[in-house]
This record gives structure tokens, C-alpha cells and sequence, in this order.
């Protein structure tokens, strides 16, 4: 089970950054963003990110200042080959979600299966769901 990991300091200002370049639409961006849902239960956030092809080890959870950040890198096969066409992403990979009211991150869990990262934040008040 992936193990998500409260950050600070230095390392909270390098993922941000890399957060940054990940959402811009730079085209010569080596970082790319995986396909994220983000929602809520009466109980919990739930976010469910698609990263096929992946082991638990190749990819990190964080949490800090009310913001989910998961990344890691998806390596490809080291064999050459002539692409037909290509659309699986390889390489480093940043997505961030914004969380918008407190959690409780000594209960949160996260679970890597069939190729979707599930994590549950539950909230520090169950009582509050936000009505849109």
C-alpha cells in the first residue's frame, strides 16, 4: 500500500515547481499529468488518479497545506522500436489537488489496484459536505 507522506521545506518547493510545469502547456514540458478524479462522500475526498503499468514503489502520495500531490515516473520499454502511433506517456509525471476543507491525514489510506491509485482523506468534520 502506498504510504502518503506529509512534505516541507526545500523538497515542498521542488515539487511545487514541478507541479508548475506539469499543468502548463508548454510543449517542450517533460512533465506530464495523469488523468485525476477528485470528490467527496459525506465522509471523505477521494481522489483516483490513472497511472496504468506502474509498481507502488515507482510513484509518491504528499500532502501539505491542503493539497494532494502525487507523482513519480513511468518508465517505457528500453527497446527500439518504430512507433505507428503513440499515445501512452512515459517519463516524469505531477498531478495536484486541491483540498478544501481539513482532513484527517493520520487516517488517510491509499490503495494501488488495476492501474488507478485510490486515496481517501477523510475529513476532520464528517458533518461537512459541500453543496455546489
Amino acid at each position: 500500500m502506498p504510504t502518503i507522506v506529509r512534505k516541507s521545506g526545500q523538497t515542498l518547493m521542488d515539487t511545487r515547481r514541478e507541479i508548475l510545469h506539469a499543468v502548463s502547456w508548454q510543449i517542450r514540458s517533460n512533465i506530464w499529468s495523469p488523468p485525476t478524479d477528485s470528490y467527496e462522500t459525506e465522509q471523505a475526498y477521494i481522489i483516483r488518479v490513472e497511472i496504468a503499468g506502474m509498481r507502488e514503489e515507482d510513484f509518491d502520495v504528499s500532502f501539505e497545506n491542503n493539497l494532494l500531490i502525487v507523482s513519480g515516473i513511468r518508465t517505457d520499454l528500453p527497446e527500439r522500436r518504430a512507433y505507428h502511433q503513440m499515445e501512452i506517456r512515459y517519463g516524469k509525471f505531477a498531478t495536484a489537488t486541491p483540498i478544501p476543507t481539513p482532513v484527517n491525514i493520520d487516517h488517510a489510506q491509499a490503495e494501488y489496484k488495476d492501474g488507478f491509485l485510490m486515496v481517501t482523506l477523510p475529513k476532520a468534520n464528517p458533518n461537512h459536505i459541500k453543496v455546489e
